[in-house]
């Protein structure tokens, strides 16, 4: 028996979450947070550290992540894809997501009962990116 063959062994490693932290790389900071603090309604704070521009989603508890800019930051339609919180609701977010930039490659679309709904756009800098909830 080969060693590609093996099964491999079970662990009991069970973590609340597997994302810890996102960051969504950004060409231009202001064009990129016009657009999230849009569609979001919210206000997201910019700080520079060691060589990159960042705005930070406000989160109190949870998974939070930043918009980035800097070297090695470029914007991408291929890739992993984040799904973001579209709250109870995910329309009203979509329904902003044109207005400063950005665009909807698949309408609100229902997973399932359980899962809920999707929906996918580009961002105002060129990244593909998920927006989920259960209505």
């Amino acid at each position: 028996m080969g060693i590609m063959s093996k099964k491999p062994k079970q662990t009991n490693n069970k973590m609340k979450d597997f994302i810890t932290w996102f960051e969504i790389p950004v060409l231009n900071m202001e064009r990129a947070t016009d657009f999230y603090n849009h569609i979001y309604n919210i206000k997201m704070e910019t700080t520079e550290m060691n060589d990159y521009e960042m705005a930070v989603f406000p989160v109190t508890t949870g998974i939070g992540g930043a918009l980035v800019k800097g070297s090695g930051c470029v914007p991408s339609e291929t890739g992993s894809l984040i799904y973001l919180n579209g709250g109870k609701n995910l329309q009203p977010i979509l329904d902003k997501v044109e207005d400063l930039g950005g665009r909807i490659i698949m309408q609100k679309t229902k997973i399932s009962d359980e899962a809920g709904y999707f929906a996918l756009f580009i961002d105002s800098e060129g990244n593909k990116l998920a927006i989920n909830s259960k209505n």
